[in-house]
């Protein structure tokens, strides 16, 4: 298949049965947005606020673009801005990976860190004041409904399309921006109003059970503030997962199912067994995967993955 450019492979991404890590009687699905070019699903969210800022005279040609992310939004920014000739400018804690960094580097942006201290509501102050001293174009993802937008008209009907004539009685999904939730559970409780929502989150910032943030390990995830355009009425259910449970759950697809993912995928996928452990038989899950395991290198998620040689295996050779 030929494209005119990248942009065209955003979005259709793949939905995989889980075959060993599905408990006896459910069937378990992941929608891996890995297979987005610049390997999350961000890469929606990016391109679907540009080109609604576009389409309303909002962003002019050759403005240079900000925002505050924690690496996933702003790789995807940084590709997307590369293709239509916008200066992109990316505002991230420094408690983020260096890979992030390093790859939005890579596509031409410019990242300014701040104080991790400081947490996400930092990140947008200084992305905010940036955008103002220079008329820069700020994307402003945690409030610009062109986010959920664009999951309604594709993330949304593609898992129901691609679920059409088959069981789907539950859809989990973390929430990092919003959109991912409120744009395809909007879509999902449409067509399927039986299929129940649900929500993870960071078991020690659980800001949607009431609880204070705390910091945590699972990037991407729950930053220090509720999201304006999170529809906090789709989800039917939460269920957090602890770190150690995502990072837990992201190697066993790895090891056992073949499927390369971030904390932020194991997060969701260890909610989606801890559902799919209390559903009826008989029940389908699907799980959204966000990204890929990659940028994790030099996390918590690689600690104890050896550099060197198996040498045991050389033995008697």
């Amino acid at each position: 298949m030929i494209h005119d450019s990248i942009l065209n492979t955003v979005g259709n991404t793949p939905v995989i049965r889980i075959n060993r890590l599905a408990p006896e009687g459910v069937e378990m699905y992941v929608k891996v947005e890995a297979f987005n070019p610049l390997g999350s699903v961000k890469d929606r969210l990016a391109l679907g606020i540009i080109e609604d800022a576009e389409r309303r005279g909002a962003l002019k040609p050759g403005q240079t673009v900000v925002e505050a992310t924690s690496g996933n939004t702003g790789i995807a920014l940084a590709m997307v801005c590369a293709v239509k000739g916008y200066p992109f400018v990316s505002v991230m804690a420094d408690s983020f990976s260096i890979e992030r960094r390093k790859l939005m580097r890579f596509l031409g942006a410019r990242v300014v860190l701040t104080p991790a201290a400081e947490r996400g509501s930092g990140m947008v102050r200084v992305a905010r004041q940036l955008a103002e001293k220079h008329g820069w174009f700020m994307t402003e993802q945690f409030d610009n409904e062109a986010n959920p937008t664009y999951h309604r008209n594709t993330t949304g009907p593609e898992i129901v399309r691609d679920f059409a004539g088959r069981r789907l009685d539950y859809f989990v999904t973390g929430y990092g921006t919003g959109g991912t939730l409120t744009g395809a559970g909007q879509v999902i409780k449409m067509a399927r109003p039986d299929c129940r929502v649900v929500v993870t989150e960071p078991a020690g910032a659980a800001l949607l059970d009431g609880k204070e943030w705390q910091p945590h390990k699972i990037q991407g995830w729950t930053p220090d503030f509720i999201p304006n355009v999170l529809d906090q009425q789709i989800a039917d259910d939460n269920v957090p997962v602890t770190d150690e449970e995502a990072i837990e759950a992201s190697r066993a697809l790895a090891t056992q199912e073949g499927v390369f993912c971030g904390i932020s995928a194991g997060g969701t996928f260890a909610a989606a067994q801890k559902t799919a452990a209390r559903a009826e038989a008989g029940s389908v899950v699907l799980a959204m995967l966000p990204d890929t395991g990659e940028r994790y290198l030099s996390t918590p998620l690689f600690e104890g993955i050896s550099e060197g040689s198996d040498e045991a295996l050389l033995e008697g050779l």
